[in-house]
């Protein structure tokens, strides 16, 4: 697979997901706080009831982690999980979930010849708007599945307002992740698109310009801690239904 300035073409990614997926729960759980931040996006949803009555959206949901921190946020709620992996859905089929939990494989773009349809309450969107090859438009396709009210999530990488968060990005890549994916799988091409997918991506600001672009309003960010504050973000977004 090539690599491009922005990583590798979008609809190589799935595949590269593919390769690193039987290892990539254990690369992940070795970054501290990976969970705990996307617990506190989920949070930071500020979802009613813990999620009696409502219909969510884990959208790009990897092997699972991002489905288990919107179920600790809303362990009520019917949840609707997609990935366009075949691998990294496995993984996360393997787990345990309540019969309240249904996993999808497909991409963002197929979602209705999928069976996946709106309206949902909220949509979680965890590490997914980055690898997306029209992002725009899928964040608009993505608004128009939820309910007027609804509430979007996206949690994200997001470095290039800040040179102090590109450089610590750029040196945990090199000097942690990078060899780790290629120790563990054999092949870095995976890491490499991370790293050079998160610096080629949007800056926070400009992210929160292109969810009110998409129609979204009362947008607004709010990042992590530790060390990745300033390197990953919740941004959060309401659909206002038919007058965006």
């Amino acid at each position: 697979m090539t690599l491009h300035r922005t990583g590798l073409a979008r609809a190589a990614v799935p595949g590269a997901f593919d390769t690193g997926a039987a290892a990539y729960d254990r690369l992940v759980g070795a970054n501290p706080g990976y969970h705990e931040h996307l617990r506190l996006s989920a949070r930071r949803m500020r979802l009613p009831g813990e999620g009696r009555g409502l219909r969510l959206l884990d959208a790009g949901c990897g092997t699972g982690a991002s489905t288990a921190a919107l179920l600790a946020a809303a362990p009520h709620a019917e949840i609707v999980a997609f990935d366009a992996s075949a691998a990294m859905l496995a993984q996360a089929r393997r787990k345990s979930w309540p019969p309240t939990v249904h996993f999808v494989h497909t991409t963002v773009e197929d979602l209705a010849a999928s069976g996946v349809s709106g309206p949902f309450d909220g949509i979680f969107a965890a590490y997914l708007i980055r690898n997306l090859a029209d992002p725009d438009a899928q964040l608009r396709a993505l608004r128009a599945l939820l309910k007027p009210g609804g509430t979007f999530a996206a949690h994200e990488y997001s470095v290039r307002d800040s040179v102090t968060a590109r450089l610590v990005w750029t040196a945990v890549c090199w000097s942690i992740i990078i060899p780790a994916g290629r120790v563990t799988t054999g092949d870095a091409t995976l890491y490499r698109h991370l790293w050079r997918s998160v610096t080629t991506f949007d800056g926070a600001t400009r992210f929160r310009h292109r969810l009110t672009e998409a129609g979204f309003t009362a947008v607004h960010s709010e990042t992590m801690t530790g060390w990745q504050r300033g390197v990953v973000h919740t941004f959060l977004a309401t659909n206002p239904g038919e007058t965006a």
